[in-house]
């Protein structure tokens, strides 16, 4: 199941010389949709401090299918592809919203990061259960 996880406009700022939003913002969407993402399965943004857990990305790989310029309205819809002890592999995709064209995926593999012993740690329970669900089969 997917679920819509960033919303966007593209600003003059985003742009590079060639009039089409920059690969570093790109980035910056799907790094927004992740913590939606794992919001939607249980994370709280207070584990930061309560528990010091963040999230660690160990690999991306992305495919830029079409330019967004200035003025594009677009989505993100993310899903999970894999559930591990410490780890997720979950998928992003923007589309244009106005064509309704998929402009950018990316395939993530993200670690729950202990942030003070500074290495992963077991995901909970609840949040392994509640990524299942939204697993593809």
């Amino acid at each position: 199941m997917e679920l819509v996880t960033y919303r966007g406009v593209v600003y003059p700022v985003q742009c590079d010389v060639m009039g089409h939003m920059n690969v570093q913002h790109y980035i910056g969407a799907f790094d927004q949709a992740g913590w939606h993402l794992v919001a939607a399965i249980g994370y709280k943004p207070s584990w930061l401090k309560e528990r010091n857990w963040g999230w660690a990305d160990r690999r991306y790989e992305i495919d830029f299918i079409d330019e967004l310029p200035v003025g594009s309205l677009f989505e993100v819809r993310s899903r999970f592809l894999k559930v591990g002890r410490t780890s997720l592999t979950t998928h992003h995709a923007m589309y244009n919203s106005e064509k309704g064209t998929l402009s950018a995926e990316i395939t993530a593999v993200t670690i729950l990061f202990d942030l003070v012993a500074r290495k992963s740690t077991p995901l909970p329970p609840e949040m392994v259960e509640g990524a299942k669900a939204y697993l593809v089969d």
